[in-house]
């Protein structure tokens, strides 16, 4: 049998982000599990959470006396207070903001029918297919920085994209921070693990973008949770005072594993989650009317043998849906998880896992998705190859999420006139027209025939996706920032790190 010639793809082929598409404007309508009395009996129990419950807020005498002067029932740390007035209080925020990045036509819209995706936060390790697992270092952070940079279909670096554990804790935040300013000039999250540290990433916004348009614009946002089960501890408190206080953004996510930081049973956890986050939300408010916030789910099932978190299974994916109607009711953007799994490597496992996870995030109208891709290992670990594929789907969900265009050119009446019945479409003048752009592909799937996938050395999924990363990376060019800026980052950063002592832990 003669084989056809088929082209192939270099699946490495370097890529931008093209700044006239930032961010994803949603066109689908938004996927509503949950009927009217049910959304009713939930936040009937969310109101019951706040008024007849109460949430704790510990360790942060200042948050008390805001509580208290507001009027709050304020008994020990212990913070109770009339549902509606908190609901009030929420809809002080906005129900839409923008993120201002360094450079301007990659700012990103969260809130309203808006979608940002950002990669993995939080891993202390890394892995790849040639240097297995490790410790994450500033090396990889940084290529983990370009890459999410360069990749299309992140919108948003996030921060913590792995953890440079070679760098000491009390200095790493600064590292961190500055590469996200000068190694792309996408939108990114600040530093929250103590407050001179979130004070450090505002300040530095402030040299990068200058004072006065900080005053009126968000232009860096901190990503805390709650000390579930209802406690709101000071790290969030003092990260709200910090942020929300200088006019910055706010993403505040109690983190539930059911049947550990919450009852076993999703409908409480739901409503547990939603209470933390709108009391975080009205004491943001109470710091800075109109701060913006965004309100947070990540609400995980677990092997109640074992106690390990699972992901993609039916519970979270249930939230997701849930909490995104009961969000858009409180008017709040919301944040959900994106590629998530609890593999180790990326399998089949990770495969349904992952997509099971984003699927539900993408039509529940998550606004911003943390974790995103390069999730491996409950959160431990970012995968280099895990990032590139997942980042790859993402561009299919964007192209679902625009939904079904209806014009001239989709109805394609010319190409009926011009090709006859049995005849085909394949060189008609409407398919060159649209062939560039009418369906999407994926850089990382092989669609080719067997023939050519074993002339190419019968590579899998993994195997191409190091390639690409590897071959991205190798044409990175740096953004161009002003370097009266830049030398006075690299200034602050010293003049900190004289000051802070180093401290590994």
């Amino acid at each position: 049998m003669a084989r056809r010639a088929r082209g192939r793809r270099d699946s490495g082929a370097v890529e931008v982000a093209a700044p006239t598409s930032p961010h994803v404007k949603r066109a689908l309508p938004y996927f509503d599990v949950i009927d009217e009395e049910t959304i009713v009996r939930l936040e009937a129990q969310v109101d019951w959470l706040i008024e007849t419950i109460g949430i704790e807020f510990r360790d942060d005498p200042e948050a008390h006396r805001i509580w208290n002067e507001a009027g709050a029932d304020v008994q020990g740390t212990r913070v109770k207070a009339d549902a509606g007035w908190i609901r009030e209080l929420c809809a002080k925020a906005p129900g839409e903001f923008r993120q201002v990045a360094r450079n301007p036509e990659r700012s990103v819209t969260i809130g309203g029918n808006n979608q940002v995706f950002a990669p993995i936060y939080g891993a202390p390790f890394v892995r790849d297919l040639e240097g297995g697992r490790r410790y994450g270092d500033m090396e990889s952070f940084e290529k983990l920085v370009k890459l999410s940079y360069m990749h299309p279909n992140l919108h948003h670096t996030g921060l913590v994209i792995c953890e440079p554990c070679d760098v000491p804790v009390s200095h790493r935040h600064l590292d961190m921070v500055y590469m996200h300013m000068t190694r792309s000039d996408k939108p990114h999250l600040g530093a929250i693990t103590e407050m001179s540290r979130a004070q450090d990433s505002v300040d530095m916004a402030e040299i990068l973008h200058g004072k006065e348009f900080l005053d009126e614009n968000c232009v860096i946002m901190g990503n805390v949770n709650t000390n579930s089960p209802l406690l709101v501890d000071k790290v969030v408190t003092e990260a709200i005072r910090v942020y929300c206080g200088r006019g910055q953004g706010i993403v505040v996510v109690p983190f539930i594993l059911s049947g550990a930081m919450g009852p076993v049973s999703t409908a409480a956890s739901v409503t547990q989650a939603m209470a933390e986050a709108m009391m975080c939300c009205a004491f943001a408010q109470l710091v800075r009317p109109g701060a913006p916030f965004v309100l947070g789910n990540f609400l995980s099932s677990m092997s109640l043998k074992s106690g390990a978190p699972t992901f993609g299974m039916p519970e979270p994916v249930i939230s997701n849906y849930a909490i995104g109607q009961m969000a858009r009711r409180v008017g709040l953007p919301l944040r959900c998880g994106g590629s998530l799994t609890a593999s180790k490597i990326e399998d089949a496992q990770a495969a349904y896992e992952s997509a099971d996870s984003m699927h539900s995030t993408a039509l529940a109208g998550a606004n911003f998705v943390l974790h995103a891709a390069g999730w491996m290992e409950g959160g431990l670990c970012t995968g280099f190859e895990k990032l590139v594929m997942d980042a790859d789907r993402l561009g299919g969900y964007q192209k679902m999420l625009n939904g079904l265009v209806v014009d001239d050119n989709e109805l394609a009446r010319d190409a009926y006139t011009e090709v006859e019945p049995a005849g085909h479409f394949l060189g008609c003048g409407h398919t060159m027209r649209n062939y560039t752009h009418a369906f999407y592909e994926p850089k990382l799937s092989d669609s080719e025939n067997v023939e050519s996938w074993e002339e190419g050395g019968e590579k899998d999924m993994r195997r191409r996706a190091y390639e690409r990363w590897n071959s991205m990376l190798n044409g990175y060019e740096r953004p161009a920032i002003d370097q009266a800026k830049d030398e006075e980052l690299q200034a602050y950063i010293a003049r900190r790190k004289e000051e802070i002592p180093e401290a590994w832990y």
